[in-house]
């Protein structure tokens, strides 16, 4: 009988620990569950789906403001090649300048007012002068706000008889404003102002 009951006993053991094994085995299973739910969520937020004309495409989202130095260096660039990519029809002169006013505040503004009042796009217009810009470079200090920003250019002057180089450097400011269709990258330049511009060459054509 002693011999019955402590086969019993030693059962009962037995279950409880086989039973308290389950329960951490399920509790195991459970945290995992709830861990791979929660990384394959994260993941899912990260990443958005476009449908292409019938294909499904993926594209990972990041945080805006990982990508607003190269953003800021694209504003500080469009602004330069609107400003001074100029051909001689009015129409196109004012149609650039006015897209490149509005990626500046007023300083840009006192410029294109101070060259239209000496002539200088009547210049090109009567002597059929082009003028376009390639920018080398835009260095941007994203540690300090407003950022500051420094552009070297290389300006050509294309004249009937001639091509004239420049080196052009200039520098600014950038605050952060909403962005528009007009202003996409969402940055204003202020302070606007030219360092440098100075002839490298000229060329016969």
């Amino acid at each position: 009988m002693f011999r019955s009951l402590k086969n019993i006993d030693s059962a009962y053991q037995q279950i409880k620990t086989l039973a308290l094994l389950f329960m951490l085995l399920c509790f195991s299973v459970a945290a995992y569950a709830i861990y791979a739910a929660r990384q394959t969520a994260t993941e899912a937020q990260g990443r958005i789906y476009v449908l292409d004309q019938g294909t499904l495409l993926g594209a990972v989202s990041h945080n805006v403001k990982d990508n607003r130095p190269v953003e800021a260096r694209h504003h500080v660039q469009r602004f330069h090649e609107l400003f001074f990519t100029l051909d001689p029809d009015a129409k196109a002169i004012e149609h650039n300048v006015k897209q490149a006013l509005f990626l500046a505040d007023g300083s840009a503004q006192r410029a294109y007012d101070n060259m239209r009042e000496n002539g200088y796009y009547n210049d090109l217009i009567q002597a059929n002068i082009s003028q376009d810009i390639r920018v080398d470079s835009v260095s941007t200090n994203a540690t300090v706000y407003p950022y500051y920003a420094r552009c070297y250019a290389q300006q050509r002057i294309i004249r009937a008889s001639t091509v004239t180089t420049r080196r052009f450097v200039s520098e600014c400011y950038l605050r952060d404003v909403s962005r528009s269709a007009n202003n996409p990258h969402g940055f204003l330049m202020e302070r606007w102002r030219a360092v440098e511009n100075i002839d490298l060459r000229t060329e016969r054509r």
